[in-house]
C-alpha cells in the first residue's frame, strides 16, 4: 500500500509540471529534493540563531556562548552549502559574537 502511494504521488507530481521530456521531468524532481533540503538547512540556521539570541536576551552568558558554539559550525556548513552568502554569515557571527561579549 505504501509503495502504491509513493507512486500515486509521483504520477500526480508529473501530471502539474510543466516538464514534457524524461529529462526535464528529472531535473524537476531533483529541483524539488533540493528545495526540501535547502529549506531544512535554512530552518536548522535559523533555529541555532534563535537559540543564542534568546540566551543573550536572557543574560545568561554561559548559556550564549554554548549556543554561539552550537550555531557557528551550523552557520559555516550554510555557507558551504551554498544556502547562505559568506558575508552574511560572517556579519551574523560577528553581531552575535558582539551581544555575548556586552554581557556581564
Amino acid at each position: 500500500m505504501g509503495e502504491y502511494r509513493a507512486l500515486l504521488r509521483i504520477c500526480i507530481y508529473w501530471r502539474n509540471t510543466l516538464a514534457n521530456s524524461l529529462s526535464a521531468r528529472k531535473r524537476a524532481r531533483q529541483a524539488e529534493r533540493h528545495r526540501r533540503q535547502n529549506a531544512s538547512q535554512r530552518s536548522y540556521v535559523r533555529t541555532a540563531i534563535k537559540k543564542v539570541l534568546k540566551a543573550i536576551e536572557s543574560g545568561d552568558k554561559k548559556a550564549a556562548e554554548a549556543a554561539y558554539k552550537d550555531a557557528v559550525p551550523a552557520i559555516d556548513k550554510s555557507v558551504t552549502k551554498g544556502i547562505m552568502h559568506r558575508n552574511k554569515a560572517a556579519r551574523h557571527k560577528s553581531r552575535l559574537n558582539a551581544h555575548i561579549r556586552d554581557l556581564q
